[in-house]
């Protein structure tokens, strides 16, 4: 039997040095920035605020709303379903073909208030080994009442989106295991839609139930 060896992880904030005053300013970020800095502002709020229940509105929703007044199509931003893309550049799409239609559909161009233009900033991120290692799924349960909500955060989130690995680490080595509907269950779940230690409560409910199957 496989082991699962926990990982955890620490973020340093990066400012790019690139702002944007105005509509085609974002739009233009938006496409040039790293993928880390796609990452950062649609998921800055999660790493933020795991106690409290989760706002979709990303950074770009944001700042377009309550800064440059464009509630429609910040409500299109924000209507962006982060879980349905496998990866970072299909994310970044899914934003410049929002804001590139918009922009095509108005001449009104706004401009924020000086010392409210957006920052583009990304996340560097460090991953070390934990002391943490699973043989078992009841091992695995234990574990998990134990890491900390970066452990959680690194497997779920950064594995299935900004590693490209398809689904996430614990989906995966369930497969591996020869429990295939655990991993189904956990791999259909919504992170988004839970606090990170209501996400940690229902991995360890999932196992419990299924794990046996």
């Amino acid at each position: 039997m496989s082991e699962f060896y926990f990982n955890t992880k620490l973020d340093q904030t990066v400012l790019l040095g690139r702002k944007a005053r105005n509509l085609s300013e974002l739009l233009d970020g938006v496409q040039d920035v790293p993928e880390s800095c796609i990452y950062y502002h649609t998921h800055k709020y999660l790493r933020q605020h795991h106690y409290l229940s989760p706002e979709p509105p990303n950074d770009f929703a944001y700042w377009v709303t309550q800064v440059l007044n464009e509630q429609t199509l910040g409500e299109r931003i924000s209507s962006v379903d982060i879980i349905q893309f496998q990866n970072l550049d299909e994310l970044r799409r899914a934003f410049v073909d929002i804001i590139q239609s918009h922009l095509e559909g108005t001449e009104r161009l706004p401009s924020a208030p000086l010392g409210q233009e957006f920052h583009f900033m990304a996340s560097r991120t460090y991953v070390m080994n934990t002391p943490y290692v699973a043989h078992s799924l009841e091992e695995f349960n234990d574990v998990l009442q134990h890491v900390s909500i970066n452990t959680l955060y690194y497997h779920i989130f950064e594995a299935k989106l900004r590693l490209e690995k398809g689904e996430n680490d614990f989906s995966r080595w369930f497969r591996d295991l020869g429990k295939p509907e655990l991993a189904d269950r956990v791999a259909r779940l919504d992170p988004y839609t839970y606090t990170l230690e209501g996400l940690r409560n229902k991995l360890i409910q999932l196992v419990e139930t299924y794990g046996s199957n």
